[in-house]
């Protein structure tokens, strides 16, 4: 079947609240790739989605995580909020269904750690920092657990000015209402929904780390091909499908 259409909102509802998120301060640096870099690292079944000239992409996305809730709860606001830094690529399975596929997620609290390993989710434990200075957003990591052990970055980044009409690389990149994963042998779809993102520009301005090559992901050391900022979303997670 075809990929479904990009949309900047959820193309259906994502069901009961499992858990809620909030997103803040999320930085998208992206590589263009060939599929085939790919397509041996995702989930069976899944398939690389593909922007219109035929490539897929590598997505490096520091954010701060805020208030996870569970069942419909309040958010936690200690436990719930970390930092967080995932390797991410873009798939789309037999039914049409565009995701995301998370090669690793680093983190700084290590109960989430824990607890999201036990559901399968590739987290990984890590000394991390945000700082901001005017427009200049800096995120760094440091890999302590399981590995590889000292496996980070710097991510320096300027965010530039509000895009009011985002192009349709941007809402390729952005607009995805799910992640593919394998649980308990077989592909599960993890359905989600959040209003459109505000989305900015941005130049970056340092990346110096291995955390694409610590993901199987090496060779990807060039510019990347687009930057983008957002000040955040609020989100809702339903039932793995």
């Amino acid at each position: 079947m075809d990929a479904e259409e990009v949309t900047d909102t959820a193309p259906r509802p994502a069901g009961r609240t499992l858990f809620s998120q909030g997103w803040r301060d999320v930085a998208f640096v992206h590589w263009a790739v060939d599929p085939a870099v790919a397509a041996p690292l995702l989930p069976p079944g899944t398939r690389p989605d593909t922007t219109p000239d035929g490539r897929t992409w590598v997505g490096l996305v520091p954010f701060r995580m805020r208030r996870i809730g569970v069942l419909g709860s309040p958010g936690l606001p200690w436990v719930g909020s970390f930092l967080e830094t995932n390797v991410r690529l873009y798939s789309v399975d037999a039914s049409g269904r565009r995701g995301v596929v998370f090669r690793s997620l680093d983190a700084d609290r290590l109960l989430p750690v824990l607890v999201a390993r036990a559901a399968g989710l590739p987290y990984l434990w890590s000394r991390m920092r945000f700082d901001r200075d005017g427009d200049r957003l800096t995120y760094t990591s440091r890999r302590r657990w399981p590995g590889p052990r000292g496996a980070g970055g710097r991510i320096e980044l300027r965010v530039g000015a509000r895009l009011t009409d985002p192009g349709p690389v941007e809402r390729f990149l952005t607009g995805r209402w799910g992640l593919h994963q394998t649980a308990c042998g077989r592909t599960r779809y993890w359905p989600n929904e959040h209003p459109a993102w505000p989305l900015h520009s941005a130049e970056l301005l340092t990346w110096d780390g291995d955390l694409l090559a610590a993901a199987g992901l090496p060779g990807l050391g060039g510019p990347p091909d687009s930057v983008l900022f957002s000040p955040g979303v609020d989100v809702r997670f339903g039932p793995r499908l």
